[in-house]
């Protein structure tokens, strides 16, 4: 990966190459969003918004990449394949549906795992919901919210090549239950799962009941999974 920029063609001997910045939840300030489309801009570059809540900058050369991180002045979303690529949130401060502003979990968790070294590329959906926008089921670590401004949290979905349906590990949790059960399902999974494995397949292969025995037994949590509503 050339200055944390991915080849995208070739023509006629030529390269071009993109990058990705990294949008936390993908918010972002008026003024950062401007400076994007001004460096882009000066550098010839296409914007894709892409489904991971973040914007790709393509059509580059790759020895403008240098100068453009350094104007843009943003981290790289993605710095190693097999991390934690990113944490989608849903705009639940801002939703009329929300349960609860989650928000402030999702960027807990991006600040203290983004990028975190990982047996195979991992995405955390968080929504402050059961509508699950951001398509939290999905993910490989989904935190929700139900009726009762409660917390529960899956683990092991995946809408790849060969997809997957999230187990629920358990509900009734508080805000800091959520986020010490999120740490402890990806230290597990860092610990135990084999280089390259999903962890939706790890579950699989130890059992979705030894998974969730052993993280709540760690994270010193009970095993709910009855739903009140």
């Amino acid at each position: 990966m050339a200055y944390h920029g991915n080849l995208q063609k070739i023509r006629n001997g030529k390269r071009t190459f993109a990058i990705t910045p990294h949008i936390p939840g993908g918010f972002i300030l008026p003024d950062k969003l401007i400076k994007i489309g001004e460096v882009a801009k000066k550098y010839n570059g296409v914007l894709k918004i892409n489904s991971g809540q973040r914007i790709l900058i393509t059509n580059l050369k790759e020895e403008d990449l240098p100068a453009i991180w350094e104007e843009l002045d943003m981290e790289p979303a993605v710095k190693v394949q097999n991390s934690l690529k990113n944490v989608e949130m849903c705009p639940a401060n801002y939703c009329k549906r929300s349960k609860y502003p989650t928000i402030g979990i999702g960027m807990k968790i991006s600040k203290n795992f983004h990028g975190m070294q990982l047996p195979c590329r991992t995405k955390i959906g968080v929504a402050g919901c059961r509508n699950s926008c951001g398509s939290v089921y999905a993910k490989d670590i989904g935190v929700l919210v139900d009726f009762d401004k409660m917390f529960f949290v899956t683990a092991g979905g995946s809408a790849g090549f060969h997809p997957r349906p999230s187990d629920i590990i358990t509900r009734g949790l508080t805000e800091d239950e959520a986020f010490a059960l999120v740490e402890t399902i990806l230290e597990y999974y860092n610990e135990y799962a084999m280089a390259g494995e999903k962890l939706g397949d790890f579950i699989d292969r130890i059992s979705i009941d030894k998974f969730r025995d052993d993280v709540l037994e760690i994270a010193k949590l009970e095993k709910n999974l009855e739903s009140k509503f």
